[in-house]
């Protein structure tokens, strides 16, 4: 019978939910060797290794056929594998990690309020400044896919090596795409959500390769953790 491979967070908040899932399921994750060991097993069902990678080390791997499921951030699975795909998809929502990927724009633009104003905006720049708006991100394709489906392309996309809310401010880019979970840290820099400028309402999920879901191991396992599920 084939092993599958399951990687779930190896550190932080996502490891602890995730580890308490599988308790509620009535399943036990047994590390080998040491407690920092990065291989393990699941105690209870045949023929399934545990893999403890970071988060977005999990959606690089299934996009790449190295493990067959994973728990990970929706946001991390989507910029990874685009939805739609025939490799990997989400099998379960998991009900923790919430956060949302937003565009966010300056308060002071207060004639900016849809995602349809920011052609207007983009047309004043360029004729201003002789370039593009420059949108701040570590997103870049989830922001690509949603600015082509809102008809957007007077911009240009400028990667956030750091704390993507700050680009604005230092003048490194007019706009964000970024995670945000209360808003706080947007309004501190004085940044605010566009009316529909939500992209993705992220959660932690449990994405699974194609191939994976004939096993009946596997099966059995996404039917415990269904049930497992904090609603």
């Amino acid at each position: 019978m084939n092993m599958l491979t399951i990687a779930i967070p190896s550190k932080g908040r996502l490891m602890e939910q995730a580890n308490d899932l599988f308790e509620r399921a009535g399943l036990k994750i047994e590390r080998f060797g040491t407690d920092r060991g990065y291989r393990g097993r699941l105690v209870g069902i045949e023929n399934i290794e545990i893999a403890f990678l970071s988060a977005s080390e999990i959606a690089v791997q299934l996009r790449d056929g190295k493990i067959d499921a994973g728990i990970t951030g929706e946001d991390l699975l989507r910029e990874t594998i685009a939805p739609g795909n025939d490799v990997a998809d989400v099998a379960l929502r998991l009900n923790f990690g919430s956060a949302d990927v937003v565009v966010a724009v300056p308060e002071c633009w207060l004639d900016v309020a849809v995602m349809a104003d920011l052609d207007d905006v983009a047309e004043q720049f360029y004729a201003s400044h002789g370039r593009r708006l420059r949108v701040a991100t570590k997103y870049l394709n989830i922001t690509r896919r949603f600015f082509a489906e809102k008809g957007i392309t007077g911009y240009r996309i400028v990667e956030s090596q750091g704390a993507t809310e700050g680009a604005p401010a230092t003048g490194t880019a007019e706009l964000i795409v970024d995670i945000t979970t209360s808003g706080a840290t947007l309004k501190a820099n004085q940044l605010r959500i566009l009316d529909d400028g939500l992209i993705l309402a992220s959660c932690a999920v449990f994405a699974l390769s194609k191939r994976s879901v004939e096993f009946k191991n596997m099966r059995n396992l996404l039917n415990m953790l269904n049930r497992a599920i904090v609603t």
